[in-house]
């Protein structure tokens, strides 16, 4: 029998190839406002008999019957979850709640998608899960870093009180296909400024460093982590340990497109992380999990997505 899955935010970058994963063996039912939502995402999965969507903004109170919840409905990038702060903080307190709310109702496994965010600009490097990090809590971006340190709270005190099985990923910058184009995230602003052949603008001096991982690598991660032992919770890092420069990443998309585009630095944006790279240990030991796209092959595939738009 099919298990009936919710996935909050399902029609976003990650939850669309999380849906598609699922919908082989699954009912899938997706609750998203389309706030910051790829519309093109809907259109491709209504093309599945076993997807249903609802348009709805999850920090208003709902029913509904399911087996599995995966929470993923938040902007994930810095231009949309600054646009409207305080509505990002309301996504990760109410929202949280009421999808919790439901898997209490239902007793249904419910997964939230974390993020590397919660160890802000990192005193500790690579991060492991058990490094309390290092957040501006009165930022700018501390509306999606303290947001989703609360989310993990709120998910760890509905666990011990209610006795939910929660699991929790901390999800390290992730790119691909089917991301929107203007959500002014570092990979797909620098593929679409290269593909025109217009400037790459980065911020600082572009020693800044990241971790890269092909959506694919954390789809499956997050799936092997909600059909985990019940004993397993988090939260666990998923990403690439791969670590590059801003500096470096900026010449090899304008090498892989063969565009003659310039770099160019702008001003340091505050609370700009310097480094940032997970440590995954503890995936791959509970999880046997680790990334298996390159980073040429990732970035690849994501440049072709976006030249045959």
């Amino acid at each position: 029998m099919k298990k009936k899955i919710l996935i909050a935010g399902g029609i976003g970058f990650i939850g669309y190839h999380l849906c598609v994963k699922l919908l082989k063996k699954n009912n899938v039912i997706v609750v998203d406002n389309l706030s910051t939502a790829n519309k093109n995402n809907l259109i491709l999965l209504k093309k599945f008999k076993n997807f249903k969507f609802i348009e709805k903004n999850v920090q208003n109170k709902f029913k509904l019957k399911c087996d599995e919840i995966y929470n993923l409905a938040c902007p994930a990038s810095p231009l949309k979850y600054q646009k409207n702060p305080i509505d990002t903080i309301k996504t990760n307190i109410f929202g949280t709640i009421n999808l919790l709310e439901i898997a209490k109702t239902n007793n249904a496994k419910i997964f939230q998608a974390s993020t590397s965010e919660v160890y802000g600009d990192p005193l500790v490097h690579p991060q492991k899960e058990d490094y309390k990090g290092n957040v501006n809590t009165i930022g700018i971006r501390a509306c999606y870093d303290e947001g989703k340190r609360l989310a993990e709270s709120i998910f760890f005190d509905y666990k011990r009180t209610y006795n939910i099985n929660i699991k929790i990923a901390r999800i390290f910058n992730t790119y691909g296909p089917n991301m929107n184009s203007d959500d002014g995230r570092v990979m797909s602003s620098f593929i679409i400024s290269a593909i025109n052949n217009k400037s790459l603008k980065i911020n600082g001096d572009g020693n800044q460093t990241r971790s890269f991982c092909y959506v694919n690598d954390t789809v499956n991660g997050i799936i092997k982590l909600m059909n985990s032992n019940s004993k397993i919770s988090g939260p666990v890092n998923l990403g690439s340990t791969k670590e590059i420069s801003m500096n470096y990443l900026a010449k090899k998309i304008i090498s892989y497109t063969g565009s003659k585009s310039k770099i160019i630095h702008m001003n340091k944006v505050a609370d700009d992380p310097i480094k940032r790279k997970p440590n995954i240990s503890l995936a791959k030991k509970l999880l046997k999990w680790e990334n298996q796209t390159t980073l040429e092959e990732g970035i690849k595939k994501t440049i072709r997505y976006f030249k045959n738009l």
